[in-house]
């Protein structure tokens, strides 16, 4: 008998459409989680407080925590306000950060992509940068929204990954090139978080959970766009499947 497909949730953007709220994940999201990483997609509100998180994490195998238009509101790591204009979505910050820890603590693999590389920062006690091409010494790391979306996703720059991580482990050189649509980043790393990548200004670029049972790793560019026409971006999603499908065996 194969091994059974393991089901990875998704925790929704919130958006009022019209006069009435929807709950939608990105379809590049979940098209790269059926095609590079063999799972089933499963959606998760972001109902806040009114969602059971333990009966969500006992029937999934992992979670992608996505990116998203929206920001992590600042008062969740004691930043300065937004820019008036800011998007927020506070239904989904009091979604995914508690479920950010109770996931790893269960076991559950998690892989976030953008805003879930910023939210699993803050999740674990981390802070943010809102304008990185605002700072000294760093670089613009946003994209050009008047350009074609081929190109927004283009290769951007190169990051450097770090001896004995697992993102080095996928490859066998010690730096990639990989896409940048971001105007925030790290500013203080999370506790028991240990960096993964760095781009050429230092500013970091993706970490891991340093004692997580399973799969836990955030990724500040998205190796979801047109994940099956880059090899590494498959190898993350195939390494991200493999362990919720690890997981999915033990349920």
């Amino acid at each position: 008998m194969s091994d059974p497909r393991p089901v990875i949730g998704l925790p929704a953007d919130r958006r009022l459409l019209g006069a009435h709220y929807f709950h939608a994940v990105g379809e590049k999201y979940i098209r790269a989680l059926i095609e590079a990483a063999d799972a089933i997609p499963f959606l998760i509100p972001s109902l806040g407080e009114a969602l059971d998180i333990d009966e969500v994490l006992r029937h999934v195998d992992g979670i992608l925590f996505t990116g998203s238009p929206s920001n992590v509101e600042p008062h969740h790591y004691q930043g300065t306000p937004s820019a008036p204009g800011t998007l927020h979505d506070p239904h989904r910050d009091a979604t995914t950060l508690p479920l950010i820890p109770q996931a790893v603590a269960q076991g559950v693999a998690v892989l976030g992509v953008c805003r879930g590389f910023q939210e699993m920062n803050v999740a674990f006690g981390g802070t943010l940068v809102q304008k990185v091409h605002e700072q000294p010494g760093y670089l613009d790391h946003r994209d050009d929204e008047s350009k074609s979306l081929d190109e927004q996703y283009g290769p951007a720059h190169e990051v450097v990954l770090e001896p004995g991580g697992v993102l080095r482990s996928l490859t066998k050189s010690d730096r990639i090139i990989v896409n940048s649509l971001h105007s925030q980043g790290v500013n203080q790393l999370g506790r028991e978080l240990s960096v993964e990548a760095r781009a050429p200004d230092g500013l970091i670029e993706a970490f891991r959970v340093t004692r997580a049972q399973r799969f836990a790793l955030a990724v500040q560019w998205h190796p979801e766009w047109k994940v099956m026409s880059n090899e590494f971006s498959r190898a993350i999603f195939a390494a991200f499947g493999a362990a919720s499908r690890e997981r999915a065996r033990g349920r």
